[in-house]
């Protein structure tokens, strides 16, 4: 069954964004992603964020109806606006099927923030950031292969930043006899 734009009242079409299947409206260029849809495109989009996720269904006392009637295209219930961590981006999602409806252009500006947000939080947070990566490959959410995965993005992401941070330091380290 083909979802319907809920802003344009036209079918929407299927398109492949990084190699994920996705919904998008071609006349406002809207996207829709079905559960669990959005990570897996950031996580093609750019292999280096796949740590990096954010939770959009943590808070939901933070959840309000969107103030234009927005209706889920699967479930036709009212969409939730949700801030995307602190980025200032609004996006809307569906509290009933987990999906998510991004306007025009938010896709790239999600990627741009999290790239910026994933830079800062290796550099300031590398050690938190570890060990909550080493506690998800037992714990979760994604698969312990997808987990392991992201363990060692992050460990490869500190070291190209530190010697591109600390040149010097990494001069020295890496002159030391084996």
């Amino acid at each position: 069954m083909k979802k319907e734009c809920f802003s344009c009242g036209i079918k929407m079409e299927r398109a492949l964004i990084n190699n994920v299947e996705i919904d998008y409206c071609p006349k406002c260029l809207g996207l829709w992603f079905d559960e669990d849809e959005l990570r897996l495109a950031k996580d093609g989009k750019d292999e280096n964020l796949k740590w990096f996720d954010v939770d959009l269904w943590k808070n939901k006392l933070k959840f309000k109806i969107s103030r234009k009637e927005k209706l889920c295209p699967v479930d036709r219930l009212p969409l939730y606006e949700v801030d995307y961590d602190d980025s200032g981006i609004k996006v809307d999602v569906c509290n009933v099927c987990k999906g998510i409806w991004l306007d025009r252009g938010e896709f790239k500006k999600i990627i741009k923030y999290l790239q910026e947000k994933s830079d800062w939080e290796i550099l300031n947070n590398y050690y938190k950031n570890l060990g909550k990566e080493a506690v998800e490959i037992f714990i979760g959410p994604e698969t312990v292969r997808e987990e392991i995965e992201d363990f060692m993005v992050i460990l490869k992401l500190f070291k190209y930043k530190f010697i591109s941070q600390h040149p010097k330091i990494s001069e020295i380290i890496l002159g030391l006899p084996k």
